[in-house]
C-alpha cells in the first residue's frame, strides 16, 4: 500500500568527512534534533536509510496535544505547545499548525470522572484545561450526536500536518548548515577507547564524536548491533484521509470508537481511537518479561496477529558487519498493510455521531508503525556504556507533538547543558536497573 504524500525532501549529494554529530532517522524526532544542534552552531549530519518522514513522522494523527499524556511527558509537552508556534517562521515553511483545541469526549460517568482526576497533572502548569458538560461540549460541536456526559477539552492543544513537518524542520537544519543525507543508512557506530568516533554508513564513513540514534521502530535492531538490550515492540495504527468535507467540527474529538481531526486541506483523519494491531514477531517473545505489564493494563486495545510479518522479521540478521549491506538498506520504508476493518468501523462509529460524515470520501488508506516502550514513555538519554552515543526513541505513539521538545532536550543532552526538562523519566538505564517499569497513560 502507498503511504501518504510526503514534501519531498531531496538529500545531499555529497557525504561530509567530518561532523560533530550524526543524527540517525529522519522522522520528527531526528530533524527537531538536528534543527536544534544546528542552531547552536554545531556540524551536523542527518542520515535517513529512506526519504525524510516517510515512516510514522508523516503517518500519525497529526494530533499537538498535552491532553491526557502520561505525568512524566507533561513538562515536556508543555515546552513543545510553546515551540510549535513559532516553527512557521523559525524555519520558513509551513507545517499545517492550527491551536484548535482537542475534546476528549466521555461516554460514561465512569469515564467522566477519570478525566477530570487526569486534570490535577495540570494544576502546575497555564493551559486551559476543563471538563465540559454535556451542554457545553455539544453548544461547541454541532452536529454530534451521540448521548455523552461530557468532555474533557483543552484549547491550547491543536493540530499540524504530518506530511510537512518533519520535512519543513529537516529544510530548515540544512538551511542552518546541517547535511541532511537520504537513502544513506547507517550501518553502525565504531568507536576508540570505548567512546564514539565515527558512524559507517552505506556510503562511506563520517568521522564524529556524538552519534543520536533516533530511528522509531528501527533503533531497537540497531541497538542490537551495537551491543546494547533496548525493548522496543512495534505497535501498527491505521488511518484513513478524506476528501474535503463541509460541516465537519474544527476542533480534534477523540471517543470510544473514533478519533478524528480537521487537516489543512478541509478533510479529516479518522482513526480507531483505541484499538491497535501487534503482529507477532520474534521481539515479542525476545521482550515478552518487558512487555508483560503493559500488555495487562492494555489487553484490551491490543490485537494480536500472527502472520507473514513474524517471518519477514525472522529472516533480518541480529548482527551484521559494517563492510556488508545492513537490514537497513534492503527496507528503506516501513509501509505495513492497514486494517481495512478497523478503519471502516471507525468510520462508522463517526457517522454516528456526526451524520454529515455520511457524506465523507475516502481518499487514501494508510498504517504505520508506532515505536512502543514497555513504560509508553520514551527513551531520550545518554548511554552510559558507550560515551557520546544518544538514544531518542520509543515515543509510543506521542511523538508528533511532543518532536520539537524532545529534540530540543536531546540537543541539550548531547551538549551537555542544564536540560530544558528533568530527563530523569526518560533515561535508558531504567530498563537494566532495578527499576520498576510502570504503565500509566498507555500507548
Amino acid at each position: 500500500m502507498p503511504g501518504p504524500f510526503v514534501v519531498p525532501v531531496h538529500g545531499d549529494v555529497d557525504l561530509p568527512k567530518k561532523v560533530d554529530v550524526v543524527v540517525i532517522g529522519g522522522g520528527i524526532i531526528g530533524c527537531s534534533t538536528a534543527l536544534e544542534l544546528a542552531e547552536k552552531g554545531l556540524k551536523v549530519a542527518l542520515c535517513e536509510k529512506g526519504g525524510i518522514g516517510h515512516e510514522q513522522s508523516s503517518r500519525n494523527w497529526g494530533w499537538v496535544r498535552i491532553t491526557r499524556r502520561d505525568p512524566r511527558e507533561i513538562a515536556l509537552m508543555a515546552e513543545a505547545l510553546r515551540i510549535w508556534p513559532t516553527l512557521a517562521e523559525r524555519t520558513g515553511r509551513d507545517l499545517g499548525y492550527k491551536r484548535s483545541g482537542i475534546a476528549f469526549a466521555c461516554g460514561t460517568a465512569k469515564d467522566y470522572a477519570e478525566h477530570e482526576r487526569w486534570l490535577e497533572y495540570l494544576k502546575d502548569y497555564q493551559f486551559d484545561s476543563k471538563m465540559l458538560s454535556r451542554e457545553e461540549f455539544e453548544a461547541m460541536t454541532p452536529g454530534f450526536n451521540l448521548p455523552i456526559e461530557g468532555a474533557l477539552y483543552t484549547s491550547a492543544d491543536g493540530r499540524a500536518e504530518p506530511q510537512k513537518a518533519a520535512p519543513a524542520i529537516a529544510e530548515a537544519a540544512r538551511d542552518r548548515g546541517a547535511h541532511v543525507l537520504t537513502e544513506c543508512a547507517v550501518r553502525g557506530i565504531e568507536t576508540k577507547g570505548g567512546a564514539v568516533c565515527s558512524v559507517v554508513t552505506e556510503r562511506g564513513e563520517i568521522e564524529c564524536e556524538q552519534v543520536v540514534l533516533a530511528g522509531g521502530a528501527w533503533s531497537s535492531l540497531f541497538a542490537r548491533n551495537t551491543g546494547l538490550r533496548l525493548p522496543q515492540l512495534k505497535v501498527k495504527n491505521s488511518v484513513i484521509r478524506t476528501k474535503p468535507l463541509e460541516g465537519g467540527p474544527e476542533h480534534a474529538i477523540w471517543y470510544d470508537g473514533f478519533a478524528v481531526r480537521k487537516r489543512q486541506d478541509g478533510g479529516y483523519t479518522i482513526a480507531d481511537g483505541f484499538r491497535n494491531i501487534v503482529d507477532i514477531v520474534p521481539d515479542n517473545f525476545r521482550y515478552m518479561m518487558d512487555f508483560l505489564p503493559a500488555l495487562g493494563a492494555q489487553w484490551k486495545a491490543l490485537m494480536l496477529r500472527f502472520g507473514g510479518r513474524f517471518y519477514d522479521e525472522a529472516r533480518l540478521p541480529n548482527k551484521w558487519s559494517l563492510s556488508e549491506a545492513s537490514p537497513f538498506e534492503y527496507n528503506r520504508v516501513l509501509d505495513p498493510k492497514p486494517a481495512f476493518s478497523l478503519q471502516d468501523q471507525a468510520l462508522a462509529n463517526l457517522r454516528k455521531a456526526f451524520p454529515v460524515f455520511e457524506k465523507a470520501e475516502i481518499a487514501q488508506r494508510w498504517a504505520g508503525a508506532i515505536d512502543v516502550t514497555p513504560d509508553a514513555i520514551p527513551v531520550i538519554s545518554g548511554v552510559d556504556d558507550i560515551p557520546g552515543f544518544y538514544i531518542a526513541t520509543g515515543f509510543s505513539g506521542h511523538g508528533f507533538g511532543i518532536g520539537p521538545a524532545a529534540g530540543r532536550l536531546m540537543s541539550d543532552l548531547v551538549r551537555g547543558v542544564t536540560p530544558v526538562v528533568d530527563p530523569t523519566a526518560f533515561r535508558f538505564s531504567r530498563f537494566s536497573d532495578g527499576s520498576k517499569i510502570e504503565i500509566i497513560s498507555g500507548f
